[in-house]
């Protein structure tokens, strides 16, 4: 009796038997306990399908790769010196052109210059300039007149395509969400990216100076229209910052294109022949 007592009390003693210690009392696989002289429960095992069988429904999607993160959830540890200077900049763009959107709507600060902004935003309109220069076109009579109107009507025509192909693929949204008007959608300036007032007024500019012989005053005053031009859809809440500095650059680079192509005063009068329905091939 003594010794079964003591026995007893030496396994209630042992600290293998406590709860914390249960998981070294598992089972080996040769079915015999390591420790404390009774069997424990056998270790969890994974379920897993034999070859012919089919895996429980809904067992694929639970299962994710341990050390993969959804794309939303992944974040760039160690973004790269390029990246984090254009999301800077991008950033004070957005921010910069929403503070200078004050004419967007006739609620804003100065909502009530909204219509003489859009008044000179119409200046720079594409359509505009467009049935001008055909007006003008068809009342002169000048063989070099002609010339410089015929060269001035493709350039704008150029510039209106290029614009809306551009602005088809970046498809970049104004700072202000507001939808185009009725000439912005036939001159196809629908999106924000490049500003297609900024890159006509820039190239019609460029092209009269360099075309017509003004005084100093009348330069200075092209030069700053073209300006206030592209400002004025940035105050409008129309376009960004960088749309209106992208399309002064994009006018300048239309009228170095026109200069390179610029077309002869017997092409001029071909093309105005075959427009006007009066061209003989024989003549």
């Amino acid at each position: 009796m003594p010794a079964k007592a003591r026995s007893k009390a030496r396994e209630r003693n042992n600290v293998l038997n406590r709860a914390e210690f249960m998981s070294l009392n598992q089972t080996v696989r040769g079915g015999q306990p390591e420790r404390g002289g009774s069997a424990r429960r056998p270790p969890f095992k994974h379920q897993t399908s034999q070859p012919g069988e089919e895996p429980p429904e809904g067992s694929s999607k639970d299962k994710k790769e341990p050390g993969k993160l959804p794309e939303e959830d992944c974040m760039q540890l160690n973004p790269s010196f390029k990246g984090i200077a254009l999301n800077s900049l991008l950033a004070i763009d957005i921010c910069l052109s929403k503070r200078m959107g004050v004419c967007a709507n006739t609620s804003s600060s100065w909502g009530g210059c909204r219509s003489m902004v859009n008044l000179l935003a119409l200046t720079g309109h594409g359509i505009t300039w467009i049935i001008g220069t055909i007006v003008c076109l068809t009342r002169s009579n000048t063989l070099a007149g002609q010339e410089v109107l015929v060269n001035l009507l493709l350039a704008l025509l150029l510039d209106v395509m290029t614009v809306a192909g551009v602005q088809r693929l970046v498809k970049r949204k104004g700072p202000w969400e507001m939808a185009p008007g009725f000439l912005d959608c036939v001159a196809m300036d629908i999106y924000s990216f490049p500003a297609a007032h900024a890159s006509r007024a820039a190239m019609v500019s460029k092209f009269l100076l360099s075309h017509l012989v003004l005084a100093v005053p009348l330069r200075i005053l092209l030069v700053l229209w073209a300006f206030l031009v592209g400002l004025s859809r940035v105050l409008l809440g129309r376009h960004h910052l960088t749309d209106m500095v992208c399309g002064f650059a994009l006018g300048l680079l239309h009228f170095s294109l026109m200069e390179s192509v610029w077309l002869s005063s017997s092409t001029c009068q071909t093309l105005i022949s075959i427009s006007t329905l009066s061209w003989s091939p024989f003549s």
